[in-house]
């Protein structure tokens, strides 16, 4: 059209110069062109860097960063696909509530699923979940199905069967655990920690270890849950700590965490001991005394107890009552004394998770010899009543 219309002023301009207006033209859209494909090419390593890869350190920023995601190994679902599964997220689906949102019931493509609905808020948490759990996989870590960006923000998870250890060791209509059965958790939940303090890389920290996030199975076996607030540990050792935010549950976070911000493995080991301690008492990691206003923290509860003349007989004190006296006390003083171990003041001085795992499968496997060796006994006697 340019040169028609420099054609058609005919004597108006020299050839030369009509010449050098269509090169300038071209030249024009040319750059044009290079610019818009610059700009084009940018949104997509944008939208392609908003997981790093697992070796790069997690970067935050708005909402809008959960926009177009692509995540291998994890299925992405329509918002269409999860309101038709939880009857457009009715509250008969509903089966909990978070700090970051609600969780529905569906069942999703054939299999049995919780929705996590986030709050547009949670950008940081949601991101750093799915990165974990698209590259970490373990028999007692919970497992990531999915993901859905549309509208709000949505973690698709296993369905775990039989709620979480704090609802069994609190809430009525729940079955009491018994001693065995809370070993068992105790074990399962280590390994699930130690696998993330020493066999992926970089480290992971959980940073929000407590009893509402072990979920327990039909079979009444436990996986860790909730990775929303999980700091990347990138260090040599995973002794070091680093300066972050902090961020948690009251009660279960230790002191240099609470106070100066420092993350290492060592805050889940924390939080572990508490757990311990819940598992033993089936009290909340505050206690709250029913005559006063007074507050009294599990660990200061247990130490309180360890230092009278006759632990032993004070510890029992403590331990739940819904056990109905049907454990070793042997067993219970062990698990006592782990527990101290974990909530240690001083970082340095508490054990890693692998140790906590040595120590449980040998206290488990001593229970398990001592039930044997009792329905051993029983048996004859039961032949003799007959």
């Amino acid at each position: 059209m340019v040169v028609t219309a420099l054609w058609n002023q005919g004597n108006s301009l020299s050839g030369g110069a009509v010449a050098g207006i269509v090169i300038a033209c071209i030249v024009i859209l040319i750059v044009s062109i290079w610019l818009v494909a610059i700009y084009y090419r940018r949104q997509q390593m944008r939208k392609a860097t908003l997981l790093p890869s697992p070796e790069d350190p997690v970067q935050f920023g708005s909402a809008s960063q959960a926009e177009g995601i692509k995540v291998d190994r994890s299925i992405q679902f329509s918002y269409e696909e999860l309101c038709d599964a939880t009857h457009n997220f009715s509250m008969e689906r509903k089966i909990g509530q978070g700090g970051f949102g609600s969780v529905y019931y569906a069942e999703l493509r054939g299999e049995r699923a919780a929705i996590k609905k986030m709050d547009a808020k949670a950008t940081e948490e949601f991101l750093a979940e799915l990165k974990v759990l698209t590259h970490v996989h373990h028999l007692n870590l919970v497992r990531l199905i999915g993901y859905c960006v549309e509208s709000c923000l949505f973690l698709v998870y296993e369905f775990i069967d039989n709620g979480n250890l704090s609802q069994h060791l609190r809430v009525t209509g729940y079955e009491p655990l018994s001693w065995t059965s809370r070993v068992r958790i105790a074990l399962d939940s280590a390994r699930g920690l130690e696998y993330i303090h020493e066999h992926t890389v970089p480290v992971y920290v959980h940073r929000d270890i407590k009893s509402a996030n072990i979920l327990i199975d039909k079979d009444f076996r436990a996986k860790v849950a909730d990775f929303g607030l999980t700091k990347l540990v990138e260090i040599g050792t995973t002794s070091q700590s680093l300066p972050t935010r902090v961020v948690g549950t009251f009660g279960y976070m230790p002191p240099e965490y609470a106070r100066y911000g420092e993350v290492s493995p060592k805050v889940d080991v924390y939080a572990f001991g508490i757990v311990l301690y819940e598992l033993i008492s089936a009290k909340e990691a505050i206690v709250r005394s029913t005559e006063s206003t007074d507050a009294k923290g599990l660990v200061y509860l247990f130490e309180e107890t360890l230092s009278m003349p006759d632990p032993k007989e004070a510890i029992q004190k403590l331990i739940d009552p819904n056990l109905g006296g049907d454990y070793p006390i042997d067993s219970v003083l062990k698990i006592v004394y782990l527990a101290k171990s974990c909530t240690h003041a001083e970082p340095t001085v508490r054990p890693t998770m692998r140790s906590v795992v040595v120590a449980l499968m040998a206290l488990s496997s001593k229970d398990n010899e001592l039930t044997r060796g009792l329905e051993l006994e029983l048996s004859p006697r039961e032949l003799r009543s007959g």
